[in-house]
């Protein structure tokens, strides 16, 4: 009877923390993304259009998801103390979602086609917090450098 108990109780507490752990994992996804587009404290509307698109791409989610998203991850970092705040939820993250997250950062530093040592700081620092290597870290910069237009 009390197995049967720990059972239920259990599948509840699973089934409430699998979908707020995939949000919180989106919504710190996405405020990393902001804090880089308010690094210079400019935020121009190609850095906006490349969350939104970079959104799309890294959660499978639709243009009017992101949108809302990235109102959401504005909203966040305005009450936000640190990057603590968001590098710890995703620090258990698979590698491979870290070290996409760190591409898409760079992908929105040089969206405006001018990289802030600012920006260039937060990345190096988020990188280091969700423990990505330097090398992965250099390497993203170089691809998202070479990739521009």
């Amino acid at each position: 009877m009390i197995s049967k108990i720990k059972t239920f109780f259990n599948s509840i507490l699973e089934q409430e923390n699998i979908p707020a752990a995939a949000d919180d994992h989106r919504i710190a996804i996405t405020a990393l993304l902001c804090e880089v587009c308010n690094a210079d404290h400019i935020i121009s509307e190609e850095e906006e259009i490349t969350i939104e698109r970079t959104l799309s791409k890294l959660l499978l989610i639709d243009q009017t998801q992101a949108k809302s998203l990235l109102q959401t991850g504005k909203e966040k970092i305005k009450s936000s103390n640190s990057l603590f705040d968001f590098t710890s939820q995703l620090r258990a993250a698979d590698y491979d979602i870290r070290s996409r997250l760190i591409r898409a950062m760079w992908e929105v530093a040089y969206a405006d086609n001018h990289l802030d040592p600012i920006e260039e700081h937060i990345i190096r620092k988020v990188s280091d917090l969700i423990y990505v290597k330097h090398s992965e870290f250099i390497r993203t910069k170089l691809s998202v450098i070479e990739a521009l237009p």
